[in-house]
């Protein structure tokens, strides 16, 4: 694979420094991290709907709340004597049924903000709904550890995704589009040279110009194109994402975090049969991903993870739908995860303002990542870990 082929398909972008808003800082660490452990971060984009996600099937309120978006008692995918799956998450089951799934229940945090765009900086940053932090909780994580030189980079985000957590911070993040033509033009105007510029931010852009088209540089070097799983994957959007972190995993290209998004969550009206969709679009890619991972020997080393801005109401709208709520359960899968159930269901008997009371505290699972998947000390992060990795 030539270097200008793997252009017409990928973008380098540099992430750009703190802009003075970050009130929580970190010391300096002498922990290395386990960086060969890769997370597979992915998004769901709007606000996942919890309830009929992971489905309190003996709970009366369910039903009550939600006379036409309740799942059947008899479709869900009964796992205790009172929770159970949505059915889109059949091709799950034999992850689950090996342990090799967890999902955390009743998670959020204190005082939660409802807009997507502060919703998803909390969780990206890693803060307190009253605090402003402008770089990304992986991104400060890699202050007390950097990945050594044979990294492709801190980070690939696959499509036309966010940075998340991988913002800020000066990280060094590869993102790989279809069609970068426009930006290329434009980042082709600052000429990389040898000559010290008086400019401080300019300098700063040109050396990760530089810094990352040297991670172009090493991911072609692996071929990626060369490894074919065509098939392996859904025809959609978040197929196509699994698919080439799969083809980058399997041609060795290292980097610790692969993030992946799949919008069209905010399920305000007409929720089904989208939301099952939805569902069994990411049920159906894990399971393939999981699939090609234990064939190739990688699957202890990799962890996928969900994330999301918020969670939906527990009361269906006049639109058949749900809007913005608080809660929501996530999910990690990987040969090294220890699967079940972490949490607690939040009780549908005990609403704040109409709304579910979070159980987990979301840093609670970042310091499971942290700490367990990867061995960092991760001092700004305050919560304990859960417990999930083996």
């Amino acid at each position: 694979m030539k270097r200008r082929d793997f252009l017409k398909y990928s973008l380098i972008l540099p992430t750009v420094t703190g802009s003075g808003l970050e009130l929580l800082t970190s010391p300096v660490w002498a922990a290395s991290g386990n960086w060969n452990r890769t997370l597979v971060l992915l998004e769901l984009k709007g606000g996942n709907d919890g309830l009929n996600t992971v489905v309190p099937f003996t709970d009366k309120n369910y039903y009550d709340f939600r006379p036409t978006l309740a799942i059947p008692r008899d479709k869900v995918l009964k796992q205790t004597d009172k929770l159970g799956f949505n059915p889109a998450f059949a091709p799950l089951m034999p992850l689950w049924e090996t342990k090799q799934m967890a999902v955390v229940l009743g998670v959020g945090y204190p005082n939660p903000n409802l807009s997507h765009f502060r919703g998803i900086n909390i969780w990206n940053s890693g803060s307190d709904a009253e605090t402003f932090i402008d770089s990304g909780w992986i991104s400060r994580l890699l202050r007390e550890s950097k990945p050594g030189r044979d990294f492709a980079a801190d980070g690939i985000n696959l499509g036309h995704n966010s940075l998340g957590p991988l913002g800020g911070d000066r990280t060094k993040v590869v993102t790989l589009i279809r069609k970068p033509e426009k930006f290329l033009k434009l980042a082709s105007r600052i000429q990389p040279g040898n000559a010290r510029m008086a400019n401080p931010a300019l300098a700063h852009i040109v050396k990760q110009r530089r810094d990352l088209r040297g991670a172009a540089d090493n991911i072609v070097a692996k071929q990626i194109e060369n490894v074919n799983v065509s098939g392996a994957f859904f025809d959609t959007k978040l197929g196509a994402q699994f698919e080439t972190a799969a083809r980058l995993l399997i041609a060795g290209v290292k980097a610790p975090v692969l993030k992946l998004t799949i919008g069209k969550f905010d399920t305000h009206a007409g929720q089904e049969p989208l939301h099952a969709e939805l569902l069994s679009d990411i049920a159906t890619n894990v399971a393939a991903f999981a699939k090609l991972m234990k064939a190739k020997g990688l699957w202890d080393n990799v962890t996928v993870m969900s994330y999301s801005e918020f969670g939906r109401r527990p009361f269906e709208n006049n639109s058949s739908g749900t809007d913005h709520g608080t809660v929501a359960p996530h999910f990690l899968f990987g040969g090294k995860v220890k699967g079940g159930f972490y949490g607690e269901q939040s009780p549908l008997n005990d609403l704040d303002n109409q709304n579910l009371k979070y159980r987990v505290h979301f840093r609670e699972i970042y310091a499971s990542v942290a700490r367990e998947w990867w061995g960092l000390n991760a001092g700004f992060i305050k919560e304990k870990p859960l417990g999930l990795f083996g």
